[in-house]
């Protein structure tokens, strides 16, 4: 498993950069020394279009308040680039740290992709199906079966790049990566990368709720999901003890070098809360401002990008 030694690991990518030749950079591929503040594009009620994002419904739940978001790069265009995508599961409502838990308010995909990827937040659906669930994951086989139907649809739909479907999440997001996202094989296989921060699956108990308690039978289904990564990047992401994490995915999997693990530190980024960016230290906005954080994080999204196995692969 990796571990992002800050602020060493970005020293040496600078070197490398320096002594190597110039290599033009793709459209998607992020800057990764990029000293550039990024803002949070608004949500409109319209159509999807470059630099825009909209509010969108699917098919399955028109007459309903139940939603998703769609982000489309500045230079996104039909027949144009085919772009990574990543989809993400935002926070709980929780107004101490200033998450809402609407998937309009959140951010964490946007700041990992530097804008650059198409960018999409996927709902929970609420029990009777009418609405966004903003605590928890309300009905998970509707919420797992949305994402089984509206990904694929996604994808094809804004022509992104098939071999490069990332899934992120913050907070509850950041435990709904692996409890909604390797909730079964049929929705792992459409995946081709993880991304998670604060937070992860079965490492500790959810006291109030039925299915993160006792954590002994919480760790074996979260174990089960966990062994659904198959490989794949993760990069895990955390401002507490990212340890106990690693711990319990070097227990389930062993010795996996598709783990990079990176402790995040807020305070170092932002300084005292709340502030302009940010509430607390728990948040979704460190990504867009520019750290030796920022800076690790998008080398690896660059490198999960290109490394990504083929969907041939997948099957």
């Amino acid at each position: 498993m990796k571990r992002i030694a800050l602020p060493w690991i970005v020293i040496g990518c600078w070197l490398v950069s320096f002594a190597g030749p110039m290599v033009p950079m793709e459209a998607s591929e992020l800057e990764a020394k990029s000293t550039k503040i990024l803002t949070l594009p608004r949500v409109v009620n319209d159509r999807p279009a470059a630099g825009v994002r909209s509010w969108q419904q699917a098919e399955e739940y028109a007459g309903t308040d139940v939603h998703h978001t769609v982000y489309l790069p500045k230079d996104w265009s039909p027949e144009g680039e085919r772009l990574p995508i990543i989809f993400e599961y935002t926070g709980n409502y929780y107004p101490a740290a200033g998450s809402t838990g609407r998937v309009e308010h959140a951010g964490l995909g946007y700041g990992l992709s530097g804008g650059q990827y198409i960018w999409v937040v996927l709902p929970m659906i609420s029990p009777d199906g009418k609405s966004n669930a903003i605590t928890w994951w309300g009905d998970v086989d509707a919420t797992v079966a949305y994402a089984k139907t509206n990904v694929p649809r996604i994808v094809e739909k804004f022509h992104a790049n098939s071999d490069a479907v990332f899934l992120c999440g913050f907070s509850r997001g950041a435990i709904g990566v692996n409890f909604l996202g390797l909730h079964d094989d049929e929705v792992a296989k459409l995946w081709t990368g993880f991304i998670t921060h604060d937070h992860f699956d079965g490492v500790r108990a959810w006291h109030g709720t039925d299915w993160g308690t006792p954590l002994a039978t919480y760790r074996e289904l979260a174990s089960q999901r966990l062994k659904r990564v198959a490989g794949r990047p993760y990069l895990v992401c955390d401002i507490g003890n990212i340890e106990s994490t690693r711990a319990f995915v070097e227990s389930v999997l062993g010795e996996q070098h598709s783990f990079t693990f990176q402790p995040i530190d807020t305070r170092a980024i932002f300084g005292e809360f709340p502030n302009d960016n940010a509430k607390h230290p728990h948040n979704d906005r460190w990504l867009l401002v520019p750290s030796a954080y920022r800076t690790a994080t998008w080398h690896w999204m660059n490198d999960a990008a290109k490394s990504l196995p083929l969907r041939e692969e997948r099957k």
